[in-house]
């Protein structure tokens, strides 16, 4: 499969998304969401792979935001479409397979949403947040409003915004918005060190994780707690728990197959 405004790629068990589109700050067109969706369902189907990574091509950008020049030509059914952005970056949230947001440079409106899809987001101190789609007299419309209440509060998410700021890493890290920041040369390595320690867990145990988190955080706590509740029961009856509790009273490294 041939991408044009992506690049897809693979290391161990890693793959990674490459925004790349450098000569307009890796902006997301429809062109570069479309691709994204491909790549998410081609991996899906490569057993290997445990773990996405989400980026920009560059030191400067991990996505700018939407491409405005598409965004002059909108209308409120453009809005409406189930085939938008904010579908894109569902699939994303509900992905299988975790993923990991490496921002490496300006991750604003469209891109800032798209980090915030992921399910843990790592980024270089340089790097600089924010949504300031009112800039343009309209909102955050691919899960901005909701998912940035839901990362930092709804106070610290109404001020970014109703006034557009754009932070820095440190105060993302300080907000809950990013779980670290690190220099830029030690971005990679350290996606790779906390994608390792995924990779080294219970496949399904990672999968079941993810579903009870996200789902569970949409509901209230006693539905809440009763997925959780169904996820440890079918982890209880798996091969996987068997190996896991194995491996530990043996004092070895337990070798999960995903039953």
């Amino acid at each position: 499969m041939t991408f044009q405004q992506i690049e897809l790629t693979t290391e161990n068990q890693l793959a990674y998304i490459t925004i790349n589109r450098p000569n307009v700050r890796n902006a997301l067109n429809k062109e570069t969401l479309d691709e994204m969706i491909q790549a998410l369902e081609k991996l899906a189907e490569d057993e290997e792979v445990g773990v996405v990574v989400f980026t920009g091509k560059g030191d400067k950008s991990f996505a700018a935001g939407a491409d405005i020049s598409q965004l002059t030509e909108k209308t409120a059914a453009d809005a409406l479409t189930p085939k938008g952005m904010q579908h894109v970056y569902d699939v994303i949230e509900s992905y299988e397979k975790p993923t990991i947001a490496m921002i490496n440079g300006y991750a604003l409106g469209g891109g800032c949403e798209l980090a915030m899809a992921c399910d843990i987001r790592v980024a270089s101190t340089k790097a600089k947040l924010g949504l300031p789609e009112l800039n343009l007299s309209i909102i955050p419309g691919a899960g901005g409003t909701q998912r940035l209440a839901r990362l930092v509060g709804k106070g610290k998410a109404l001020e970014m915004i109703l006034t557009g700021r754009i932070i820095d890493a440190q105060e993302a890290v300080q907000f809950g918005l990013v779980a670290e920041a690190v220099e830029p040369d030690e971005l990679s390595s350290k996606v790779k060190e906390i994608a390792a320690k995924i990779l080294a867990k219970g496949p399904l145990a990672v999968k079941l994780a993810k579903l009870s988190v996200h789902m569970g955080t949409d509901t209230d706590i006693k539905t809440g707690l009763m997925l959780e509740k169904l996820s440890q029961a079918i982890l209880f009856n798996s091969e996987d728990k068997n190996e896991g509790t194995r491996a530990f009273l043996e004092k070895r490294k337990a070798d999960f197959q995903g039953k």
